[in-house]
């Protein structure tokens, strides 16, 4: 299965990463039902894996300058 690259509600400053605690990008929603955060560094670390088990990735990395 290959995640669906969505638009969703908009992550704040508040969401953060659940690997390092950066601000969170990437917005994952897993087919278990669960929801992952990860900043821009992270999203990139487990790109290939987060695909295989994602069911939508929300991705804001393109607000990073």
């Amino acid at each position: 299965m290959s995640a669906t690259y969505i638009e969703g509600s908009a992550l704040t400053a508040s969401d953060r990463c659940d690997r390092c605690g950066a601000q969170a990008y990437l917005r994952v929603t897993l087919t278990s039902g669960g929801e992952l955060l990860f900043c821009a560094h992270h999203g990139r670390a487990h790109q290939n894996k987060l695909r295989q088990v994602a069911l939508s990735i929300h991705d804001e990395t393109d607000r990073i300058s």
